[in-house]
């Protein structure tokens, strides 16, 4: 299937990056729509590229991280994926794995996971392409062209599609939201690890590498 696809040069009010960003809103042309499948399709042949959807409709294309917040994000998806691997109760990914959230946007986080039994309710097929559900916890990191208001809306976002915890951690202000279902986000300044505890039982990421 051919698409022309429309850049558009401005920030819009709900989107992951900064007008100063290296990334590009695209807008599809009125009346056509990507079905789930199709835009799966879609970013397998663009892999060099992170692609996001809103739940409007519009495609974010994100060039590759920067050296040093792909090094910060690494460490985060280690300490994650090694309590993953102790705990055994769920499975923990990088910033390469989406998600289609029940609101239709497809949304790839810098560190998720995703616990057995939810996975075990999902086909093979399911599980080769976007998870169609939200992770229980998910972490963003900002980059230096992130807008941080922006991923204060993501994080929202992933919070009233289902994610039962999510970290806003922010490098550039020396701080961590933390985002629970029902509550207000909670801002640590300069905080030395952050706790996980109930919905990963025992995590603490350490933040001397990533702050």
């Amino acid at each position: 299937m051919s698409v022309a696809l429309q850049p558009i040069p401005s920030q819009p009010l709900h989107g992951p990056m900064s007008a100063e960003s290296t990334a590009v809103l695209l807008r599809l042309p009125p009346g056509l729509h990507l079905t789930d499948d199709q835009f799966f399709e879609f970013c397998q042949i663009n892999r060099e590229l992170r692609i996001e959807r809103t739940a409007q409709g519009e495609l974010w294309i994100m060039a590759p991280a920067g050296w040093d917040s792909s090094r910060k994000n690494a460490e985060i998806t280690m300490q994650l994926g090694l309590w993953a691997k102790r705990d055994g109760t769920g499975v923990a990914v990088d910033s390469s794995a989406g998600y289609l959230l029940p609101n239709g946007a497809v949304l790839a986080p810098d560190a998720s996971w995703v616990s057995h039994d939810r996975l075990a309710a999902l086909t093979d097929e399911e599980r080769a392409k976007f998870l169609p559900l939200c992770p229980d916890f998910v972490v963003e990191l900002r980059s230096p062209t992130d807008s941080l208001s922006a991923l204060q809306d993501k994080m929202r976002e992933y919070v009233e599609n289902g994610a039962q915890l999510g970290w806003l951690i922010d490098p550039l202000g020396g701080q961590v939201f933390v985002y629970r279902p029902g509550a207000p986000a909670e801002r640590l300044e300069e905080p030395d690890s952050v706790s996980a505890d109930p919905v990963l039982p025992g995590f603490r990421l350490e933040l001397d590498e990533v702050l």
